[in-house]
């Protein structure tokens, strides 16, 4: 009725519960990862125990976001995507929009939006609620969030074992819900704790004890407690609670101020198996706490950074269907270690001499003409004989038809690995050899390109392998992207 109509819309303008909700969810990650004792071991240091994700030098968080969508939005129909949010204080570039890049290496559609949320490391929750209200607006039907940060800190340091690199994504929308927005209460802040400037490279930080005790402790205190006033619950009211974590003492230590059970109720930050990843790092826990949460639960979730956002949330029978993700627990179980030497290499913190030196030129304009097919993985098929080629043609290179080629993605197919060769002679990047390698994709295609993510040693003809979306060389201030293969991460 119109009473009715019209109670439901003042219902959800008053923010108490949100017609839009979590559709489904993704994470990425690295391969590789560095033992806190190799660190301490490296600098005279404590041996500690646990290990910190590492990025590889050909990821950044542009890349680090494009696998935790393509996690998120498994199954799903890309080109139902009306927009994608971006969140770092990493960005590639400091001044060009990333998630346009991220948009066309997802396929998404032309007019879907696209923004940049930057600077703080609660940008992913602010991106969230930014789409939330989107949807509730109805200015959009679905918006892919994605959250991700590849920091670097200066070696020997206590953030040097304290960060790791990842990525999360969440596709909000208004139907499907798998995760319902009961409520949400926020803070904002100017509180200075940790900071980076334009002109510097390692992160800055105050006192401890301040940026603890003041920072974080008092302001995620203040949003959680301010949230059960608001909506007049209790931590008994919570199956899983997930909250930003500084460290692991201090993560504690603000479940027993608040009541919370750390046994039974506190989802794992994390921290002792990746890392404090930054801008992802909350988000990554949410996505870890969805992957065993059951229809019913209801979740707590604050996200710290010049302020706090608290979300209420209550998962639906929709969980069941979003399951197939690698999500956290599958990429955990995916690693390598990783020496500090090759960390260095990675990271570029010494100035190195190769044999023959990288490339220095890149093309604005050949970038922009091979767009779909070099940032979108997209081949030619032909209409006449079903052949696909890469990158697409005119002309059939089979039957010869001329413009009779349709654009098809192959970003998310499988292949195998038809041949290699490993080059040890061309040092142009930090983890020789250069492996050059030919992929036949499944249902149809062949494309030459390198390998990322590998071992030399335990290659073989016809092994399975899948694509991933990488920074290959960078010249002239540019960026090139495009998608290189690696062994299938299982």
């Amino acid at each position: 009725t119109r009473v009715e109509r019209r109670f439901t819309k003042i219902y959800y303008e008053k923010g108490d519960r949100m017609s839009a909700g979590i559709k489904s969810y993704g994470g990425y990650i690295p391969l590789y990862r560095m033992s806190l004792a190799e660190l301490g071991k490296m600098w005279g240091g404590p041996e500690r125990p646990g290990e910190k994700a590492v990025a590889n030098y050909d990821e950044d968080s542009l890349t680090m976001s494009v696998e935790a969508a393509v996690d998120c939005l498994n199954g799903m129909d890309r080109q139902s995507v009306d927009g994608l949010f971006f969140a770092t204080t990493t960005p590639p570039y400091r001044e060009k929009q990333s998630a346009s890049i991220i948009a066309k290496a997802l396929d998404l559609r032309p007019d879907a939006r696209t923004t940049d949320i930057t600077d703080s490391i609660r940008g992913g929750s602010i991106a969230a609620r930014l789409a939330l209200d989107a949807i509730n607006a109805g200015s959009a039907k679905n918006v892919l969030v994605t959250a991700a940060d590849r920091r670097v800190p200066p070696p020997d340091s206590d953030l040097e074992r304290a960060l790791g690199d990842g990525a999360a994504a969440l596709l909000l929308g208004d139907s499907d819900i798998a995760v319902e927005i009961e409520g949400i209460h926020s803070l904002s802040s100017d509180f200075m704790d940790i900071w980076r400037r334009e002109e510097d490279t390692y992160l800055h930080t105050w006192e401890d004890r301040f940026v603890i005790e003041e920072g974080y402790l008092n302001h995620l205190g203040e949003g959680i407690t301010g949230l059960f006033k608001k909506h007049n619950v209790s931590p008994k009211d919570f199956n899983k609670v997930v909250y930003y974590a500084y460290d692991v003492r201090r993560h504690g230590e603000l479940a027993r101020r608040l009541g919370f059970d750390l046994k039974t109720q506190v989802q794992d930050p994390l921290l002792s198996v990746i890392g404090n990843t930054g801008t992802a790092s909350a988000m990554m826990m949410l996505v870890a706490a969805l992957e065993d949460a059951k229809a019913g639960d209801r979740i707590l979730f604050a996200s710290y950074g010049d302020g706090v956002d608290v979300f209420m949330l209550r998962v639906t029978d929709q969980i069941e269907k979003v399951r197939e993700r690698r999500a956290i627990k599958n990429h955990l179980a995916s690693k390598s270690m990783l020496s500090y030497g090759k960390y260095i290499h990675y990271r570029s913190l010494m100035q190195w001499k190769y044999r023959i030196a990288a490339p220095n030129y890149a093309s604005v304009t050949m970038s922009w003409r091979d767009r779909d097919w070099a940032i979108g993985l997209k081949g030619g098929k032909c209409r006449k004989c079903g052949h696909i080629q890469i990158p697409p043609q005119r002309v059939c290179a089979w039957c010869q038809a001329k413009d009779e080629i349709e654009e098809v993605r192959l970003s998310d197919k499988k292949g195998t690995l038809f041949t290699y060769s490993c080059d040890f002679l061309t040092e142009i990047s930090p983890d020789p050899p250069n492996v050059i390698s030919i992929v036949d994709i499944e249902g149809g295609g062949r494309l030459s390109t390198t390998l990322t993510d590998r071992d030399p040693d335990k290659l073989v003809f016809d092994m399975p392998v899948e694509f991933a979306f990488r920074n290959i060389h960078e010249a002239q201030g540019v960026k090139n992207y495009f998608w290189r293969a690696r062994p299938i991460r299982v």
